[in-house]
């Protein structure tokens, strides 16, 4: 953020693509003092108190996003920035313009297509239009074998198949997300995740409620 701020008080740095590479990073940063909830675990987008997200991140970040309207270049950063932007503003998780994400998603994939963009927009689509048609979009991804040692791709893939209510392979992505990524928090939080599936499989967790 340092960086770019210093691209914007040049000259030749003052173009569109780095006012909303800055927009996309003060929106993304907001959120940041909502990722760990107070008992130090991670929380999930869905699940993070807004009122922690940062105001003047977010102020920040729509201020520079009008300035990289200017201009008439549009780059991946925009609809990266617009994307981040709706998270930033919706209220709460449900409140979310998930169509309109879905769009700038859309936009995204064609103007910078790679199998990450194809993943985060099936999750969009998921939201937008049910889980099913999410998985589906996973399943049709075009070189897919780039994604397999990307952990996102697993989480994509349990989440989806948990809202479908098939466990066993929510529980099996879960796991594989887990031996794939480098952070201690974010393994305890897919092993989580993942004893959730397996508590939902246990008969005897229906009897106890």
């Amino acid at each position: 953020m340092r960086l770019v701020a210093l691209l914007m008080q040049h000259p030749l740095g003052r173009v569109s693509a780095t006012y909303a590479l800055g927009a996309l990073m003060c929106l993304t940063s907001a959120r940041l003092p909502a990722k760990v909830g107070p008992d130090g675990h991670l929380k999930r987008l869905a699940e993070q108190n807004r009122s922690l997200w940062d105001k003047e991140l977010i102020r920040d970040g729509m201020g520079l996003l009008t300035e990289a309207g200017v201009g008439g270049e549009i780059t991946p950063y925009h609809f990266e920035a617009g994307i981040a932007a709706y998270h930033a503003t919706s209220r709460t998780w449900e409140d979310t313009d998930w169509p309109a994400i879905l769009s700038l998603y859309n936009e995204l994939l064609r103007i910078r297509p790679s199998p990450v963009i194809a993943l985060n927009r099936a999750v969009a689509l998921a939201e937008a239009e049910g889980a099913a048609a999410g998985l589906k979009a996973i399943e049709a991804i075009e070189d897919k074998e780039r994604l397999r040692r990307y952990p996102y791709y697993y989480t994509g893939l349990a989440d989806l198949n948990l809202r479908l209510g098939r466990m066993d392979a929510a529980r099996r992505n879960f796991l594989k997300a887990s031996e794939l990524v480098e952070s201690p928090a974010e393994k305890q939080f897919l092993l989580g995740r993942m004893r959730e599936c397996q508590e939902d499989l246990d008969p005897s967790s229906a009897d106890a409620q």
